[in-house]
């Protein structure tokens, strides 16, 4: 069993070495081709024309519309603001500062619904709550007092209308 494999062995070289030698001529005349072709190509790239302009065309893209989103009602904006008031309570804050800017921003950032915001604002005051900057836009300010939220108190506009 021996002398069959070696015999085997050395049918297997010798089909291997063929192979190299194959090879090897082919590999010598790839290389002379390769040389002929550089040749060519140096004479084809001294006898270039200029490369004409590309032109890329750009088309815009359309932005989707966004949705259009429902402004807070002044109901919504009273609601907020009470939460505001009960949550400070709860905390135990004896007042809490609301910026009409700040809470449309809050609220509803972009939107421009500043009339219901600012009408809310005036209408959650109650007695004894004050403006800290009085004015019908962005810069309204208010200071609501939180210790005693009774339903008792009477309306800022009730007391100073």
């Amino acid at each position: 069993m021996p002398a069959k494999k070696k015999a085997e062995e050395k049918a297997v070289t010798e089909t291997v070495t063929e192979k190299k030698t194959v090879k090897k001529p082919a590999a010598k005349k790839t290389a002379k081709k390769t040389a002929a072709a550089a040749d060519k190509t140096a004479a084809k790239t001294t006898a270039k024309k200029p490369a004409a302009k590309k032109t890329v065309k750009k088309t815009a893209v359309k932005a989707e519309a966004a949705p259009v989103m429902p402004k807070k009602s002044v109901q919504d904006y009273k609601d907020i603001i009470n939460w505001k008031k009960g949550e400070a309570h709860s905390w135990n804050w004896l007042y809490i500062e609301v910026n009409a800017g700040d809470l449309l921003t809050e609220v509803e950032a972009g939107a421009d619904n500043m009339a219901a915001c600012v009408e809310a604002i005036k209408d959650c005051m109650l007695e004894g709550d004050y403006f800290i900057v009085e004015a019908d836009d962005a810069s309204l300010s208010v200071r609501y007092y939180t210790d005693n939220l009774s339903e008792w108190r009477r309306k800022y506009s009730e007391v100073n209308g």
